[in-house]
């Protein structure tokens, strides 16, 4: 079992930073503003054979008693609980201040080991940094440098001294969804409603996520990771910086997942916005569930013009299921475990050669590709090469002449044939050319391969024809 250890202290000392170090990631965001990390995030490390677990946390206030500080106060508390062992960061370069005192107080009454770790020491003598902390008796301080790396070593192996670490397991592949979607859609709302806990904060005011969220559980014996992500704005109305280094993590977000969530607002018309979120996800291939939140308390007449709006406006995700549900009240949340599976079923297949090939043979005999002047493409074989999403790759010539057109009709009919529910589907055209065409001497484009979509990348290779004797 993995060792759990919490990074705790007030805002802007460097918790994210060394998060990012220990972790040896870039997964937490970091920034010279106070405030930036909100929810709790959690990140794999080893040290030499001991793996670990670790977990950053929002700024610490104690003493408030409403609002987002508050909300950000019970999460680092739920950390605290979890955790084997924690380490207060403390800022070297501010010194002692009345709020540390406040959280040490709530340390000491921990039962299990607290490590005081003094950052931003880098430069500065180590006696004279520490020796205002011992006035909050946790031990002998360490002096570390998150941003330089310096003393992070120790501090950890000290922590991880106490504990029987085993070797590290591989863990089994498993299903990874995104909750993606505008700001105040209830995103938060919903991941809270699955993990049936509050593991996320979910506020009544856009951007209250800043962060990508990864979180890891189990449901009726089956692992997942579900990731919670930043509301996506208009592209116009991103101006602060905080913003737009979220909205990269919410594309990281949908690259690293398997199978999207999009949520929409019921109570707020389809906007251009939903369709752009949307198609980033189509672009980077992801299988897709299309969850419409707030469906609760609407009359008939409004529920048909919700559906009327979302098959005018996001019509090219026929291929998605759609669930109306109700994050708030839990009405439907359960049901979009179906939709998931069997989205990430369809990503994750292995087709093999012979019947895609007959697959592709039924679609051209139902329906030729059309001529191009004088000359039919012709469709020879199929094998597929790659997953999430499945990637075919046909064979044959004259492909280059084949239509957008068509191209969606062969991507409709593996679709259809192979019964692959909520997930996108690539056709790639190879064709090989003639060896006996190529002059002495000249180079000759080995293959052409082609996505609907992109212009023909030729690798050019040089054929060595010899001479008739």
């Amino acid at each position: 079992m993995k060792p759990t250890i919490a990074l705790v202290g007030r805002p802007n000392v460097g918790k994210s930073t060394l998060f990012n170090r220990l972790t040896k990631s870039r997964d937490a965001l970091v920034a010279d503003q106070p405030g930036l990390t909100r929810d709790r995030h959690y990140g794999h490390g080893k040290v030499g054979a001991k793996p670990y677990l670790v977990i950053d946390t929002g700024g610490f206030e104690p003493v408030a008693d409403d609002g987002i500080l508050h909300e950000m106060a019970k999460q680092t508390l739920q950390a605290i609980d979890e955790a084997d062992a924690v380490v207060f960061i403390v800022d070297a370069r501010v010194g002692l201040t009345p709020q540390d005192k406040l959280i040490a107080n709530r340390l000491r009454q921990l039962d299990r080991p607290v490590r005081l770790a003094v950052n931003k020491a880098e430069g500065l003598a180590p006696a004279v940094v520490t020796a205002e902390f011992y006035e909050l008796a946790l031990g002998t301080p360490w002096t570390i440098s998150a941003s330089h790396g310096e003393g992070v070593r120790g501090l950890i192996d000290d922590v991880l001294a106490g504990f029987d670490v085993a070797a590290e397991e591989k863990a089994p592949e498993h299903p990874k969804f995104a909750i993606i979607g505008r700001p105040n859609v209830g995103k938060s709302t919903l991941v809270n409603a699955i993990l049936g806990e509050e593991r996320v904060i979910a506020f009544d005011q856009p951007g209250t996520t800043r962060d990508s969220i990864h979180i890891d559980f189990e449901r009726n014996g089956q692992h997942y990771t579900i990731i919670d992500t930043a509301g996506v704005r208009k592209r116009g109305k991103v101006n602060e910086a905080i913003e737009k280094f979220s909205v990269v993590k919410t594309m990281q977000a949908i690259e690293d997942a398997n199978v999207v969530v999009l949520v929409l607002d019921a109570r707020q018309d389809v906007a251009e916005q939903d369709a752009h979120i949307a198609g980033f996800a189509l672009e980077a291939g992801r299988a897709m569930v299309v969850a419409v939140n707030k469906w609760e308390g609407l009359d008939l007449y409004r529920r048909d013009q919700v559906k009327r709006d979302i098959a005018r406006k996001l019509g090219f995700l026929d291929f998605a299921r759609f669930h109306y549900i109700s994050a708030l009240e839990g009405q439907g949340v359960g049901d979009l475990f179906a939709s998931i599976n069997a989205a990430y079923q369809a990503a994750m297949v292995k087709l093999p050669t012979p019947r895609l090939t007959r697959a592709l043979q039924l679609a051209t005999e139902k329906q030729q590709p059309p001529r191009a002047g004088l000359v039919r493409p012709k469709l020879k074989y199929a094998h597929q090469g790659g997953m999430n999403p499945p990637v075919v790759i046909v064979h044959g010539t004259a492909l280059e002449q084949v239509p957008d057109s068509y191209w969606r009709y062969l991507e409709h009919s593996f679709l259809k044939l192979f019964k692959l529910q909520g997930t996108p589907l690539r056709i790639q055209f190879k064709k090989g050319d003639n060896p006996f065409d190529a002059k002495p001497g000249e180079f000759k484009p080995d293959r052409v391969g082609v996505m609907r979509g992109e212009k023909p990348q030729r690798k050019t290779i040089r054929k060595v024809v010899k001479k008739p004797a």
